[in-house]
């Protein structure tokens, strides 16, 4: 052997001693990073749950996990802030209707309802096994209902200061923020005082205030200004949540909600906004009824429905706001999507339903069908109650994340809102490849780093060196909602492949059945609930973890070795689908300068980006 080869022998030794190997490669991609730059080519190295390289990988690296991506994107997995998925994992640690569109980390809690106990919750979910990463806001309504009940009427010293020690304990054991959904019982019956008390709680945390408001429709201006109020006296970021216009007089207004944002945002105050991409909302009958009607117990609710004196003012006054307030020519836009009593009805709309059982479609007898569904038992329902043109006009704002509004659906259980399956998807698929509203990078940034800053998951979100590794490959050309209104029970397509904590969890589009996900606590968490603070590395569901079995040639192009490793309350049901004290370590809370106070003028937005109609 000559000098010449024994040296390139010795370099060749040398570069391969060097190099680290992976636990997985992802190669031939199209990188987005998440954080609005154009796409590249590259590859990148997972280790250790986490991205060791990205770009061109040193030399030498290998792997017994290979990916070709084949020219298809790899991005950040997604980050859904608003869902509702208390007592979801129990029955789906998997949290397939999640991973199929992309979703890798959720935020529950939302709509001023959470579990009441985070600590406990967090610690059962470790042990469980989750395959995504969860994070928790703490309820308003959870709070005030576990002091006061499902009571009209204002508390008293004793039981503000009750709430706020539950608030505080709420963030030291993990919860990024303080949810509340005022048009739910018992958010509806809490005064602005009492949501800036028990807020400044969680600022003292460092938390965030998310809100679903008072009105999305007739008195929004209103509603804005009092999330903005609330999170303005407290020094802390607001989270409008699924922004939207409900009322058919005033399609078209979002030009000037989202101008009261941006002008909050210009005078200095840290507001943002989430949304789903469809122009139906869903949640409980109940919120059909006037706020008296639907105060205390379940059966409170029901005698009141039943009494024929309350029930002739409770049929007068859904006429009055649906139709002479909100607009509404019939209820035909309120659909029924899960009727327990009678399972006929589901995906028919409550005209429909009063044909059948009442043999008119009157407004008298709509709305006396409401007040029947109420009075046996109650049903989520799906409003089909938006204009297509606000949505697009909510998407296209910078600020704004894309988020379900959902809990991990059933397959095959009731008639839901497709977005529990498709919302992700649907951003991609509709206002991305179809119809160009959102360019792809943006559209990812939306999804992930935007929210991971929001939420302060500060190692997700973006793709670089350190990051968790939650990721997703996809073909746009192939991604899809299949879910519809009338067909709701259908996975999302185009996601190959999802990575959470460095696990496949979605792997060449199959569902593995590994747990890998963890629980994300917020700034103000003491780790005094230890057992929550890591995941548990639990198996495939029904398979027991054995040795490497070698799987190769894959029609992906892969190449690899692998290894196999789980109320009694009434009122308005809070939440999408789903019917303190000071710190004791002397931490102040974070400071903003304050922000300056309305009126707001009418957004003089680019032309691209505006929609206008007379309302």
């Amino acid at each position: 052997m000559t000098r010449f080869a024994r040296l390139l022998l010795l370099l060749s030794l040398a570069s391969n001693l060097e190099a680290k190997d992976a636990d997985i490669i992802i190669k031939n991609a199209r990188i987005i990073d998440g954080a609005g730059n154009p796409w590249y080519r590259g590859e990148i190295a997972i280790r250790d749950k986490r991205i060791a390289e990205i770009g061109n990988l040193s030399p030498g690296t290998t792997a017994p996990i290979v990916i070709d991506a084949a020219e298809r994107y790899v991005t950040p997995g997604f980050i859904d802030v608003h869902t509702h998925c208390e007592g979801d994992f129990a029955k789906n640690p998997e949290a397939e209707s999640f991973v199929r569109m992309g979703v890798t980390t959720v935020v529950t809690g939302n709509c001023g309802s959470s579990y009441a106990d985070l600590a406990k919750a967090f610690t059962s979910h470790t042990q469980l096994g989750i395959g995504i990463n969860m994070a928790s806001l703490v309820g308003q309504g959870t709070v005030r209902r576990e002091v006061m009940g499902n009571r009209n009427r204002d508390p008293v010293t004793t039981e503000i200061e009750a709430m706020k020690e539950i608030v505080a304990q709420a963030m030291r054991d993990g919860a990024v923020g303080m949810s509340t959904g005022l048009i739910y019982t018992p958010g509806t019956y809490t005064k602005t005082y009492e949501l800036v008390a028990l807020a400044g709680e969680v600022a003292k945390y460092g938390g965030l205030y998310a809100t679903h408001m008072r009105s999305e429709g007739g008195e929004i201006e209103k509603a804005i200004n009092e999330a903005l109020e609330i999170g303005r006296t407290n020094h802390m970021p607001v989270e409008i949540s699924h922004f939207k216009i409900t009322s058919p007089k005033r399609f078209g207004l979002s030009t000037m909600t989202l101008q009261m944002v941006e002008e909050a945002r210009k005078a200095g105050q840290d507001v943002t906004v989430d949304q789903y991409v469809y122009t139906a909302s869903s949640t409980g009958i109940n919120t059909m009824l006037p706020d008296w009607a639907v105060e205390g117990t379940t059966t409170d609710v029901q005698n009141r429905v039943k009494d024929p004196q309350q029930r002739a003012k409770i049929v007068e006054s859904i006429i009055k706001s649906r139709r002479d307030e909100g607009g509404r020519p019939s209820l035909a836009y309120a659909f029924v999507s899960n009727f327990k009593a009678d399972k006929s009805i589901n995906g028919m709309n409550i005209v429909e339903i009063a044909k059948k059982w009442r043999n008119s479609d009157t407004w008298e007898a709509q709305a006396e069908t409401v007040a029947d569904i109420v009075t046996s038992g109650g049903a989520s329902m799906v409003f089909h109650s938006m204009d297509e043109g606000d949505v697009r006009n909510i998407a296209a704002y910078p600020w704004t994340m894309f988020a379900s509004d959902s809990g991990i659906r059933e397959m095959g259980q009731g008639v839901p809102h497709p977005r529990g399956y498709g919302n992700n998807a649907r951003v991609l698929a509709r206002y991305v490849r179809d119809t160009g509203l959102l360019r792809l990078e943006d559209a990812i940034r939306k999804m992930s780093s935007l929210p991971a800053q929001r939420f302060r998951f500060f190692d997700r979100g973006v793709l670089r060196p350190g990051a968790a590794a939650d990721l997703v490959v996809f073909d746009l050309a192939k991604v899809q909602d299949d879910s519809t209104f009338e067909k709701p029970h259908a996975f999302s397509r185009g996601f190959d492949y999802v990575m959470v904590n460095g696990d496949l969890v979605i792997d060449d589009g199959k569902l593995t059945g590994k747990r890998p996900g963890q629980i994300l606590h917020g700034p103000g968490w003491t780790g005094a609930n230890t057992a929550s603070s890591t995941a548990v590395d639990h198996g495939a569901k029904g398979v027991v973890p054995s040795k490497a079995n070698e799987r190769t040639g894959t029609k992906s192009g892969r190449k690899r070795v692998s290894t196999t490793r789980g109320t009694g309350d009434g009122g308005r049901g809070s939440g999408g689908d789903r019917v303190g004290a000071d710190r004791r370590d002397g931490r102040q809370p974070r400071r903003s300068p304050d922000a300056a106070k309305g009126p707001y003028p009418t957004w003089d937005a680019p032309e691209e980006n505006r929609y206008l109609r007379p309302f």
